[in-house]
């Protein structure tokens, strides 16, 4: 009798995190990370100093399941104040473990096995295992040319009878790009034409360029009843490790996200939901600081990839850069050239093909994050030279 594999088939269609793997490249042979999105200067003061004051209240047991009361106000609030959403902290707000949970939170509560879900690519690389895991069929939408435009044509045709919802994740990881409110609006039409959902992924809301604003997809007309919302704190206040993201979602869709969450997780770090209520409530002062910083270190990355012969598009967004390197002679694909940069030039960049279905797509690109610090992106560009 033929023996059974022990392991699920679902994991057969993805592997471990690119990304991941690039950090763990780039520490072995003592190159500069400007692969994964972490930052590595400090949090902001008054974040940290939250933190330990929490801690030494003695804030050290669970939280209610779907989130610190404070921190649930803090986060309605906070989107009333921006975008003029008025949310129910009490039920339709819940906070997760980061905003990776709250995406497969959200996955698993809405999508049935079979069920399609539109994914614009390059898309972020924990998208293919959320849909493997929840049962999803991706239906894919390219991203092209220097603004990454989609083509309403190629949109609309991904859109069908089987359709549960549509991934928008703007800013965009990993091409910067920023969904202006006309393609936001037409995504919004066919949401509402084939009775779907959207799933957007906002958790660079905070992260814009040259005066651009964000603008939720909640905010369109129809789609607030539709619409589950993920966000969290990683990015905007540097504090990656403490594993806070938020769903905003209307109640009956917010009561499935949290009967998901509530088995995957239980809930968030409680000392840590609380620093991050005051994160929130005393955001609006620190968001311009965080755009300035951000703005000047990718002006700082893209001078030094340009001069080391990179092919730059300019992100309006988040804090990555794709870069091509067809401009330096290298023969192999984009894997063989992220070893040659991690092991020759001492720079770790993450393969651009991890971001596309199809790998031929993105074989000649490699993506760069200038989420650190000046110090750090200065040395990167000294060894960049060197190519």
């Amino acid at each position: 009798m033929p023996r059974r594999s022990p392991v699920a088939s679902r994991t057969s269609v993805f592997s471990e995190s690119v990304i991941r793997e690039m950090t763990r490249l780039a520490f072995q042979h003592g190159a500069i990370n400007l692969a994964q999105g972490f930052p590595d200067f400090p949090a902001p003061d008054f974040v940290k100093r939250a933190a330990v004051e929490a801690i030494e209240a003695d804030v050290n047991q669970y939280a209610i399941t779907w989130g610190d009361p404070r921190l649930r106000a803090a986060i309605a609030a906070k989107s009333r104040r921006h975008y003029g959403l008025e949310l129910d902290p009490e039920r339709e707000v819940t906070v997760t473990c980061g905003a990776t949970e709250a995406m497969m939170a959200a996955m698993l509560a809405f999508v049935e096995p079979g069920d399609e879900v539109v994914v614009f690519e390059p898309f972020y690389e924990n998208y293919v295992p959320d849909a493997a895991m929840s049962g999803a069929v991706l239906r894919f939408v390219t991203l092209r040319g220097p603004d990454f435009a989609f083509d309403p044509d190629e949109l609309r045709a991904a859109f069908g009878p089987r359709t549960k919802a549509i991934i928008v994740n703007s800013p965009n990881n990993p091409s910067g790009k920023v969904f202006d409110r006309a393609e936001l609006r037409q995504i919004a039409a066919l949401c509402q034409e084939f009775d779907c959902l959207c799933f957007t992924d906002e958790i660079y809301e905070h992260i814009l360029f040259d005066g651009r604003a964000h603008v939720p997809m909640a905010t369109l007309p129809g789609m607030e009843e539709r619409t589950v919302a993920i966000g969290g704190l990683s990015k905007t206040f540097s504090v990656t490790g403490w594993r806070i993201g938020y769903v905003l979602a209307p109640p009956p869709l917010s009561e499935a996200v949290r009967k998901v969450h509530d088995f995957l997780t239980v809930g968030a770090p409680a000392p840590l939901q609380r620093a991050a209520a005051v994160a929130i409530e005393r955001g609006d002062g620190y968001y311009p600081e965080l755009r300035a910083m951000y703005e000047g270190k990718r002006d700082r990355l893209l001078v030094a990839l340009r001069e080391a012969g990179f092919a730059c598009h300019k992100p309006a967004g988040a804090y990555y850069v794709m870069a091509a390197f067809d401009g330096l002679g290298f023969d192999g694909d984009d894997t063989a050239f992220a070893l040659h940069l991690i092991e020759r030039a001492g720079v770790a960049p993450v393969p651009g093909s991890s971001f596309y279905r199809d790998a031929e797509a993105g074989a000649r690109f490699v993506r760069f994050t200038f989420s650190k610090s000046d110090a750090t992106l200065s040395e990167a560009a000294r060894r960049l030279a060197a190519l």
